[in-house]
């Protein structure tokens, strides 16, 4: 993502992050980014357009970015098609991807991951790249308007490839060294290569993780019995999706997906032998809500309503914000900012421009795998 001038490779000082530590709002807020003010920028690569929760990021001390990740031209353009390998080194190594419509396949530490909309993978500081993506062939302005899902509909599947994605902090202000460009890139032999190296900051019991929206730990549960969120009104009940990223977060975000059925259609994939833990809805020293299809309805803690529609996203401090309504047909992903953040600190300007220059030089360890499906990951957040 960043280009910066070549370094000396003695980089044993650049081990963890050293600047300032970061610091979640603990004050009373609430910051909207309404999706009619959305702006769409070709910030890293011309096929991918960004749409950045803005508002809410620098509410919140500019502790998480989160932000939509659009397809928009086809792979088999020059300037297009497959990404280089690289690795993100964000504070706590937290990034979160989670598909909202078309297919992708990635290339995760020399494996390959099918996935549609509804996937959800945690993963960094592990050498991958964006490998192929689905584009529907609209006009800009048609695409940017396309519904989207967390259910693996055929429809949604159709359309251009879309994801939110998460960083803790901001990704122009942390390392994202290039390990294999795209003019060294052997397709016979390099995505069978797996990558190690040692520059990392992640908290304990920090993994990889993929959910499969399909999956029986991904079934969406209805809300317990006298929960106080069961008070959320709507014409159909409402249901909730544990991501399951607490633990494999190094207990940094909680992940869910509050979600109601279309009137008169099953839609959501459900169990119907448990509930959903209405205190996991609770976690949280700041909040995220992002509405991915459908209208949710929220009041502040002076009892004002705030309407929220597809693509609107609200950030607010702990107790300052409730859900109280969702239409149907509705998907609100709900993020839980952890205390466990201010345990990080970030990267300091100097570090991020040195791990950038030293770029394939962090590798300490290549391991080939008899196949692109086969071998024991050697990712750091594996070891």
């Amino acid at each position: 993502m960043n280009v910066h001038a070549a370094v000396d490779s003695r980089w044993s000082g650049l081990a963890r992050p050293s600047g300032d530590p970061i610091r979640l709002n603990r004050h009373s807020f609430v910051a909207i980014d309404r999706h009619r003010d959305a702006k769409y920028q070709a910030t890293y690569r011309p096929q991918a357009l960004y749409n950045r929760a803005n508002e809410g990021f620098r509410a919140n001390h500019e502790a998480l970015l989160l932000h939509e990740v659009s397809t928009n031209l086809p792979i088999y353009r020059e300037d297009t098609g497959p990404t280089d390998f690289h690795l993100h080194l964000p504070p706590g190594g937290f990034q979160l991807v989670m598909v909202t419509s078309g297919v992708f396949t990635f290339d995760y530490d020399g494996r390959f991951h099918h996935v549609g909309p509804g996937t959800v993978m945690l993963q960094s500081a592990i050498v991958h790249r964006q490998l192929f993506y689905t584009w529907s062939g609209l006009s800009t302005e048609e695409n940017l308007k396309a519904p989207q899902s967390v259910v693996p509909e055929p429809v949604s599947m159709g359309y251009s490839g879309k994801f939110l994605e998460a960083f803790i902090t901001d990704p122009t202000s942390f390392p994202n060294p290039t390990i294999v460009g795209p003019g060294q890139i052997d397709e016979a032999e390099t995505p069978r290569i797996a990558w190690s190296h040692p520059l990392h900051d992640r908290p304990a019991g920090a993994g990889f993780w993929l959910q499969d929206p399909l999956a029986l730990d991904a079934l969406y549960r209805p809300l317990a019995a006298g929960s106080t969120d069961r008070q959320i009104k709507s014409a159909t009940p409402v249901h909730v999706r544990d991501m399951g990223i607490e633990a494999p977060s190094g207990r940094l975000v909680t992940g869910h997906i509050i979600a109601t059925d279309p009137v008169g259609h099953s839609l959501l994939p459900k169990s119907a032998s448990a509930t959903a833990d209405p205190a996991s809805l609770s976690k949280g020293e700041v909040v995220i809500y992002r509405v991915i299809r459908g209208t949710a309805e929220f009041k502040d803690g002076a009892g004002k309503k705030i309407g929220l529609a597809a693509g609107d996203t609200v950030t607010a401090s702990q107790n300052s914000i409730k859900l109280v309504g969702m239409g149907d047909d509705t998907q609100v992903l709900r993020l839980g900012l952890l205390k466990g953040m201010e345990n990080l600190c970030r990267w300091t300007p100097t570090q991020r421009d040195e791990i950038d220059g030293l770029a394939a030089q962090i590798i300490t360890r290549q391991e080939t795998r008899p196949s692109r499906t086969e071998g024991r990951p050697i990712g750091y957040l594996h070891e």
